[in-house]
């Protein structure tokens, strides 16, 4: 939380240089070890966690406000993003005001922001979680192992990952979330960990394969104790190639 010389100091400077009624939440997906994760942030003094999301800048784009918020957290640029819902209840932003009212009853925060939602796929491996100004920790949380968010960012992540379930019947999935080389179990899992449900595994590969979005590398995994699976990486001109003209079929 601020005291009350930060808030102000906050008020100033964002009545200055921002909108006062436009917001950006992203939801940053990621994937590790088997499990979907999403990245959050965590309140100074405070038991709740929150999206990373900011405000827009006054001459900004809304793509490049979330591109910069997105390098912010991450650390990292050139990410997949995906613009998904429009987020207005007047009520969404009443937790915020009633924090700070008895510090500044006419603070930045009494304003009734529309926020627009993001959701964004990065490589696990190459983030580097940062914490804001305003918070005190950022780091990545298994879905089904959230604590408690604030505001309306429960809803917005709803929405994102139902947003991505839809998008895996008519786009690929999985460029900016699996490692460079990868096996065909490991690609089903994650799709089975988005979906939330299990694939038949020929079905899969004869699916994932008439894609024709993945490159077999000529050698298969070393070490094990049972056959060795083939390596796979994603052909980065089909697969840019299907993401302007989609795929056909569902899961």
């Amino acid at each position: 939380m601020f005291t009350k010389e930060e808030l102000v100091e906050f008020c100033e400077n964002a009545n200055k240089n921002y909108l006062s009624h436009i917001s950006i939440d992203c939801v940053i997906f990621g994937f590790h070890e088997g499990q979907l994760k999403v990245l959050i942030l965590k309140v100074k003094n405070h038991d709740e966690w929150y999206l990373p999301g900011g405000f827009v800048m006054k001459a900004e784009p809304l793509d490049t406000a979330a591109d910069r918020i997105l390098k912010e957290r991450t650390g990292i640029d050139e990410i997949f993003l995906q613009q998904f819902h429009v987020f207005g209840d007047p009520e969404r932003g009443k937790v915020h005001n009633d924090m700070y009212k008895d510090i500044m009853p006419d603070n930045w925060f009494a304003n009734r922001f529309i926020t627009i939602g993001y959701y964004a796929l990065v490589d696990f491996e190459n983030v580097r979680p940062a914490p804001d100004l305003h918070s005190e920790s950022c780091r990545w949380y298994d879905l089904d192992e959230l604590p408690t968010l604030m505001l309306d960012h429960k809803l917005i992540l709803n929405k994102a990952l139902e947003t991505l379930r839809l998008q895996l019947s008519y786009q690929p999935i999985g460029y900016n979330l699996m490692p460079k080389e990868f096996t065909m179990p490991e690609l089903q899992r994650l799709y089975e960990t988005i979906l939330d449900k299990k694939l038949d595994r020929r079905n899969f590969q004869r699916r994932i394969l008439a894609f024709d979005i993945l490159d077999r590398h000529e050698q298969p995994r070393k070490g094990g104790a049972h056959k060795a699976p083939y390596l796979y990486s994603f052909n980065v001109e089909k697969y840019q190639h299907a993401l302007r003209q989609g795929l056909s079929g569902g899961w």
